[in-house]
């Protein structure tokens, strides 16, 4: 199943036309994927025509994603998950192979931010569910190396377990997987959206009382009893819904375009 969140569907008066060349040189600037050491190329995937008037953003370049950019005329598509990931199979057959013809076969560009989309300040994967749940970013969180992804902070009042699981469920429309380390009331919170449950340790180096992020592995509950963390799996689609989707509504802004955001449903 899938929905739509109509973030602008009107171009923005004054606002400048959109190429592929002038899009990918602003997102440049404003994202600096040259900064990270990425799982996938950041960037332009797939070229298709220079003119870009309809731009569609989703979670991941999948199949029912790109069959409604095509419904919706798209020009590009801008996603957190595309193609070409580090260790996977290079050669284009299968999956791969009718994904890519159908954005080849319709001339749709597929730009894609991983990392640097889970980072930024403002527009980020975790600036933005910071936002939706109501947290005070505060310190960065260390990732597997520089520069810092994940953030720490404060909620806005203590909270119990329950009481934060009751608003994850609210704002997320799903009920995360809990694993206590405490009893205590929760003032402080760590957070990575997606699969980031390894950051974990950092986050209970810097005395957090809790802990978020999309993903579980089997250590991790472990982890969260012995260390004395709370730790919140909220799901890696539901958590990485809202920097793409915030970054399409600048870009709407920015330029003259129209813009949408397709939620293809992801219960994982």
């Amino acid at each position: 199943s899938q929905f739509v969140i109509v973030i602008d569907l009107m171009a923005v008066s004054g606002a400048e036309m959109m190429t592929r060349t002038k899009c990918l040189s602003y997102l440049e600037t404003l994202l600096e994927p040259g900064r990270f050491q990425d799982y996938c190329p950041n960037g332009l995937q797939v070229a298709g025509k220079e003119q870009i008037n309809i731009l569609i953003t989703g979670v991941t370049a999948s199949k029912d994603l790109i069959d409604a950019a095509l419904d919706m005329r798209a020009d590009a598509i801008l996603v957190h998950h595309g193609f070409f990931w580090r260790g996977e199979d290079p050669r284009v057959i299968g999956v791969k192979q009718r994904r890519l013809k159908q954005l080849l076969i319709n001339d749709i560009n597929l730009i894609v931010y991983h990392l640097p989309l889970d980072a930024h300040l403002t527009l980020g994967n975790n600036a933005q569910l910071a936002r939706l749940l109501g947290l005070k970013s505060g310190s960065m969180i260390l990732g597997t190396g520089e520069p810092a992804i994940g953030l720490s902070g404060h909620f806005s009042s203590p909270k119990t377990v329950p009481e934060f699981v009751s608003e994850l469920n609210q704002s997320l429309g799903r009920t995360p997987l809990v694993i206590k380390g405490h009893d205590r009331p929760m003032k402080t919170i760590g957070w990575c959206t997606g699969a980031a449950q390894g950051y974990i340790e950092q986050a209970a180096a810097m005395g957090l009382d809790a802990y978020l992020s999309g993903e579980i592995s089997e250590q991790t509950a472990h982890l969260a009893r012995e260390l004395g963390i709370n730790y919140f799996a909220a799901g890696h689609h539901a958590t990485e819904r809202y920097g793409v989707a915030a970054l399409g509504a600048h870009l709407s802004d920015k330029f003259d375009i129209q813009h949408q955001f397709i939620d293809i449903d992801n219960p994982v």
